[in-house]
């Protein structure tokens, strides 16, 4: 019985320079926009969007708006397939990394690492286990111990000696609210992360961070149009610090903005009670490209890519390693 799984944390530095890996999912916020003829005006211009955001965020002391910007590395994390005698590694997550640089007093200030998240068994059990399962149903539904294996990955990941060794702290994921979920709009303010927005029947995407040990709350920061959801471990509004959150909120929601413009990117504001759709057409597009059928039609490919090459022959092992796991 495998008792617990080694990783190896690679890093590379996400700038205008920045070429995908062979073994980077494209369906990534960062890789897809590093492809095509635009790939450096692409990169070039959602790096100022981040740190045009952060500034507007960080208004204190900095009174030109320019006083900070950001660095983003991407990391990516290696599981080892020693365990079944390969001399390989399989590369199961991405998340990025980030550094604040403080231009008035020359100094480098730690950011957090999550931000996007990138995983191909969630690819798998989003694009492939779950359409396959539901074919010939009449109603949708999930199988039994559905996202069991990932979650439990992703938290021998952030509980590994390789994690705690690069990283102070736990991550923070931030993505999209869910277009199929009602937000209330609560009294509850944020000095950083704006106003709480809240809705108590979880998304699947919501009870599939629950089973990698993460809790989620909705927030829209000032001057924003929607709310973002926000997936943590502990106390999210005690843990990290201003400069951390606003890190987090400057880089998701710039790639939120391009990637999700009906609601990130909308001429009006949230409304009290807001249900976001993709539908929605008073918006403004940013002059970044980006390909949304391309990367559904990726994040399907990717899940084959990952159900042959890793859920296939590892499928026993990894059933029953995940029974007995405990975090």
């Amino acid at each position: 019985m495998v008792q617990d799984f080694t990783f190896n944390i690679h890093r590379l530095r996400f700038d205008e320079n920045y070429h995908p890996s062979d073994r980077t999912r494209l369906t990534t916020n960062f890789a897809n926009l590093a492809r095509g003829d635009s790939r450096q005006e692409n990169l070039r211009n959602v790096m100022r969007m981040i740190d045009n955001r952060f500034n507007d965020l960080a208004r204190w002391d900095n009174p030109m708006g320019d006083r900070y910007s950001v660095e983003l590395e991407i990391v990516s994390v290696e599981m080892d397939l020693a365990f079944a005698g390969k001399n390989d590694s399989f590369p199961l997550i991405e998340v990025l990394y980030s550094t604040i640089v403080d231009k008035n007093d020359s100094k480098r200030i730690e950011g957090l690492a999550g931000n996007s998240f990138s995983s191909y068994v969630r690819d798998y059990d989003f694009s492939v286990l779950l359409p396959d399962y539901n074919k010939d149903k009449s109603e949708f539904c999930v199988p039994h111990n559905y996202g069991d294996v990932h979650g439990n990955l992703f938290k021998s990941v952030v509980y590994s000696p390789a994690y705690r060794k690069s990283f102070r702290k736990l991550p923070v994921i931030c993505l999209s609210v869910s277009t199929n979920r009602t937000y209330h709009r609560t009294e509850n303010q944020h000095p950083v992360l704006g106003v709480e927005y809240q809705q108590h029947d979880f998304s699947l995407t919501d009870q599939y961070f629950e089973k990698m040990g993460m809790k989620v709350r909705y927030f829209m920061p000032a001057n924003s149009v929607a709310p973002l959801a926000f997936y943590f471990f502990g106390d999210l509004l005690s843990d990290y610090s201003a400069l951390e959150l606003i890190s987090t909120i400057s880089v998701m929601e710039s790639f939120q903005k391009i990637y999700r413009p009906e609601i990130y990117n909308a001429n009006a504001a949230a409304a009290d009670c807001f249900r976001p759709s993709l539908k929605y057409q008073d918006y403004s597009n940013t002059r970044i490209v980006y390909d949304r059928v391309e990367r559904t039609q990726l994040a399907t490919a990717q899940g084959k890519y990952t159900e042959e090459n890793f859920i296939r022959p590892y499928h026993d092992i990894l059933e029953q390693w995940s029974a007995s796991y405990v975090s």
